[in-house]
């Protein structure tokens, strides 16, 4: 390419092309060539500070532009990919911008000339590839300005005296706008504003209720509203219709819209992305119609992958002049050049590349859809299965015979809360989902959108995203695959949800916590019984007891998740639980976390009573410490106590006396002498502390079973043959006498201590699942009882 440049007359072009080539080349290159300390000081950077008066060079300000882009702020996963699908389209239309900058110098004649050029081939290709015959284009940057525009065009048709009386001639007859209910949000508003109309001069018509797409305008509907509106004096205007609703993607009956415009001198103007399609060779009916609109708006840059190319809206009509006024064309020739940069890249792609990429675009959802079809558990919202090119689905699980007539039965007692409940409960299933695809499969470009129906739904819409992010066929599948492993979570947790919630209702000392919004097994809170303490202190203990238990069960190992809770909007002082599989035992968890909370609290408290107890148990010994002292000055007598007389005394006649002190016993809570201390060289042991029980929780698992799992019930794993040579293995452990030390005969304890273990082998017998859970921390406790007592 760099030959090419020098080939070219005009050193200026060359120079800018090559120039735009080395910057493009520095920003896209994603590796840090920096070290830690150049990032720590052009992060410091963006801190606004003088202007340098020596000035930069072009390699530094592009050094510091990387630097901005790709700072310590923003992870390079999250945004760095869509600079690495720019291409060479993307140069041009880059360079577009360069070259207008550039082009706007040139004297007046030739710049008249150029953009007309511009203008008209690029309409001209336009019009073409999209089947708008004699139309004419304006190139906006915002995509609502198009709509603006026309709407003052279509208020200079229809009001004669507009450009001379203004708003005197609108408030004899109030004009009207219909936009409808599915449409982007604040767009009427954003009319009104520009227009400088009230929000009365916009209506929203509703989408079918009861035939066709929920997400169509309903036609009769307008019909009749519009009657009442030209009865009551007013004019209608637009209408504002979809060719793919931004929610759905569904496209609203434009043939019988166009009538109806017709039938009351209306202006038909028509947005959405499936206006792409109109580029493929084979188009569904009810798409072609906006053919036949007045005008409608093209969103190039995001369907052929085009930064900052210009959006376009081509319109028909044949009074220049109100064109003019209306602000759709201009005088200026620098105004038209902004279909440069928009005018390379279609050279650049061609006929060709321009079908190829909307048709790819298209075959993703294709494969997308296809396989939905096969999944359990998820439901589709296509308006055409053939040829829709926005795929939206949810996870929502059908019901059965059985399971739905109780259901229906359970609805029809309390009717709202069940349905509200219900749809609140999807509804964060369904965003979890779509930002667990969006993360798992950055490339597909899924997101979350709320439909008024169908709640909180993933929307895969690849017309938008695939040029930029580079989507291909592998990136669905690997979307579906993603999509399988997540839908047993989903259906596990939705269906484990009550029963953990009825657990928790049935455990004492656990508060369950009914959040919505929290996509996970539910939100559970440990009761802090108080003594009489005050809320502050109370709520200091209950947040330090939780916050410990939270900590505890993320000690486990086991395959759940456990927090805080979202980031804002969560409860205080609670632990929340993700999501979770089938094989979970809610029992058991709800049952550790509750004796997880105990036995927090419990050593808490005996924290604050040792506190209490040594604090009394120092100023115990003190006053003993005291007393002593005296009975000790009383013992020696007072000649002793003089200093010269004391130490003559001492040496003629020493006073035999031992040394008195005070040892606590943390175990006992009591003081005792420290004469036996003295005596036998060491420190006595005291009383034995009593022996820790071993949690009745404990069960035995097979080897790399981890907690909170249970066998499938499907499962073969645990069949009475293998449980009844388990207990025939544990019954021989049992039976087997105990190790004696060297020099050490079996007693009466020992004897009695291997009667008592046949008993218990005989029991094994008859009971085999209360050997597993109570007979091996009884006789742990039986032993330590023996060898204290020996």
């Amino acid at each position: 390419m760099d030959a090419s440049l020098e080939k070219m007359v005009d050193p200026t072009l060359a120079e800018m092309g090559k120039n735009l080539n080395e910057a493009m080349k520095m920003l896209e290159d994603n590796q840090r060539k920096a070290e830690e300390e150049n990032e720590k000081k052009y992060a410091r950077k963006d801190i606004p500070g003088p202007l340098q008066g020596s000035g930069q060079d072009m390699v530094s300000i592009l050094q510091l532009v990387q630097n901005l882009m790709h700072g310590e702020e923003e992870e390079e996963t999250s945004q760095a990919y869509r600079l690495q699908n720019v291409g060479e389209q993307g140069h041009m239309a880059l360079l577009g911008h360069s070259l207008a900058a550039y082009i706007s110098v040139l004297d007046r004649e030739r710049l008249r000339k150029l953009t007309t050029r511009i203008l008209s081939d690029t309409t001209l290709w336009l019009c073409r590839l999209f089947r708008y015959e004699n139309g004419s284009a304006y190139y906006h940057e915002d995509d609502r300005e198009g709509l603006l525009k026309i709407c003052r065009l279509v208020i200079h048709t229809r009001y004669e005296d507009y450009t001379i009386e203004g708003f005197n001639v609108l408030y004899t007859k109030q004009p009207v706008i219909y936009i409808s209910s599915a449409a982007r949000t604040g767009l009427g508003q954003a009319l009104c504003n520009q227009l400088g109309l009230p929000l009365s001069c916009m209506c929203r018509v509703p989408c079918n209720t009861m035939f066709g797409s929920q997400h169509q305008m309903d036609v009769a509907l307008l019909d009749r509203v519009i009657k009442d509106d030209v009865e009551s004096g007013k004019l209608p205007l637009l209408l504002v219709a979809n060719a793919g609703t931004p929610g759905a993607g569904h496209t609203d009956k434009l043939g019988r819209l166009k009538e109806l415009c017709e039938q009351y001198n209306m202006w038909l103007h028509v947005e959405g992305v499936n206006l792409a399609t109109l580029a493929l060779g084979y188009v569904s009916s009810s798409v072609l119609a906006a053919t036949k609109c007045d005008s409608m708006t093209l969103t190039l840059g995001s369907w052929l992958g085009l930064p900052a190319v210009p959006a376009v809206t081509l319109y028909r009509h044949e009074d220049p002049s109100l064109s003019l006024a209306a602000g759709l064309t201009s005088s200026q020739p620098v105004e038209k050049l902004r279909a440069l940069p928009l005018w390379l890249s279609l050279q650049y792609l061609g006929h060709d590349g321009i079908v190829e990429r909307i048709k790819h675009a298209s075959q993703l959802s294709q494969r997308l859809l296809e396989n939905l079809k096969n999944l359990d558990f998820i439901k589709t919202s296509v308006e055409d299965e053939l040829s829709s090119p926005v795929v939206v689905f949810k996870f929502f699980r059908e019901y059965s015979n059985r399971d739905q007539t109780s259901h229906a039965a359970q609805a029809s007692t309390i009717q709202h809360p069940i349905i509200s409940n219900e749809r609140y409960i999807y509804d964060t299933f369904n965003q979890w989902l779509g930002e667990q695809l969006a993360q798992l499969v950055p490339a597909s470009g899924v997101d979350v959108v709320e439909l008024e129906d169908e709640g909180m739904c993933v929307r895969f819409s690849p017309l938008m995203t695939s040029a930029v992010l580079g989507t291909e066929i592998q990136d669905v599948d690997q979307l579906v695959d993603c999509l399988k492993m997540k839908i047993p979570v989903l259906t596990s947790t939705l269906q484990l949800r009550e029963e953990f919630e009825q657990e928790v209702r049935r455990t004492v000392g656990l508060l369950y916590i009914e959040d919505l919004s929290w996509p996970g097994l539910g939100v559970v809170r440990y009761n802090y019984h108080s003594d009489g303490k005050n809320d502050d202190k109370q709520e200091k203990e209950l947040e330090k007891i939780n916050t410990e238990l939270l900590k505890k069960l993320n000690e486990l190992e086991s395959d759940l998740t456990f927090s805080l809770g979202p980031e804002f909007g969560g409860q205080k002082n609670c632990v929340y639980i993700g999501m979770v599989t089938e094989d979970l035992d809610v029992s058991e968890l709800v049952e550790t976390i509750a004796a997880t909370g105990r036995e927090i609290e419990e050593n808490s408290r005996l924290l604050e009573n040792m506190t209490e107890v040594v604090r009394k148990g120092i100023q115990e010994a003190q006053l003993q410490l005291q007393k002593a002292n005296e009975e000790r000055l009383l013992e020696e007598g007072l000649l002793r106590q003089i200093p010269v007389v004391g130490s003559v005394l001492n040496w003629f006649s020493p006073f035999q006396a031992s040394p008195k002190g005070r040892t606590f016993n943390l175990t006992a809570g009591s003081l005792e002498s420290t004469e036996s201390t003295y005596v036998s060289k060491a420190q006595g042991t005291g009383t034995t502390p009593p022996p820790t029980p071993m949690s009745s929780l404990a069960k035995q698992r097979l080897p790399g079973q981890k907690i909170f799992k249970r066998s499938l019930r499907s499962s073969d794993a645990f069949s009475e043959t293998s449980s009844v040579s388990h207990c025939d293995d544990l019954e021989k452990v049992d039976q087997r006498p105990p190790a004696l030390f060297p020099g050490q005969e079996q007693g009466p304890l020992e004897t009695e201590k291997a009667e008592e273990q046949k008993e218990v082998a005989q029991a094994t017998k008859t009971d085999t699942e209360d050997i597993q859970s109570d007979k091996l921390p009884c006789d742990c406790t039986k032993v330590e009882e023996q060898e204290g007592q020996r």
